[in-house]
């Protein structure tokens, strides 16, 4: 066992630019390919985004402009650029869904954060990269991560069980409520 989740942590300041380096034109490509941030990032060259400066120059997407949209695409879409892409409760920003949203991956789950945000989960080990922090607080392989984040619409129960999974953890899904039940079991 080591003090470190993996050679990440301990990777040089030069090894971690260069990798961002490598991932950011990749992500904003993906960006660009979905209909919400295609208009948005349409001047960007995605291939000279390689800095943490040339990544803070990039226009900023609002929580209340992301909710406008997903409210927009779940009555059917209101813009021209809806108009091919009805009914998209994600209002263009994934680039996972279901099968009548543009041929998408499927999503693993879906989501209602406060906003209300709608989102979806790709499917992969820690898809919400999680594991990584669990690791940090101490949990390791083979502990019992008693997780009392409520497992109903929001994604925080989801997100710590599949961080623990990853570790090779158990779950004790807690959730919330039933406080006297949970201490009985614990």
């Amino acid at each position: 066992m080591t003090e470190y989740y993996d050679a990440l942590e301990t990777r040089s300041a030069v090894a971690r630019a260069a990798a961002l380096a490598i991932a950011l034109p990749a992500t904003l490509r993906a960006a660009q390919n979905t209909p919400a941030m295609s208009a948005a990032l349409a001047s960007v060259d995605a291939s000279g985004v390689t800095t943490r400066e040339a990544l803070a120059r990039l226009p900023v997407t609002r929580k209340t402009d992301l909710a406008e949209r997903q409210k927009a695409g779940r009555s059917g879409g209101s813009s021209s650029e809806d108009a091919n892409n009805p009914h998209d409760p994600f209002g263009g920003f994934s680039t996972i869904g279901w099968r009548h949203l543009r041929g998408l991956k499927g999503a693993r789950r879906v989501y209602q954060s406060p906003g209300p945000i709608y989102e979806p989960e790709g499917h992969g080990n820690d898809y919400w990269r999680v594991a990584r922090a669990l690791f940090a607080a101490g949990f390791r392989a083979g502990d019992l991560l008693h997780n009392s984040f409520s497992y109903h619409l929001t994604p925080g129960a989801w997100i710590m069980e599949s961080g623990a999974q990853a570790l090779g953890a158990s779950v004790f899904p807690g959730g919330v409520g039933n406080t006297d039940m949970q201490l009985a079991a614990m």
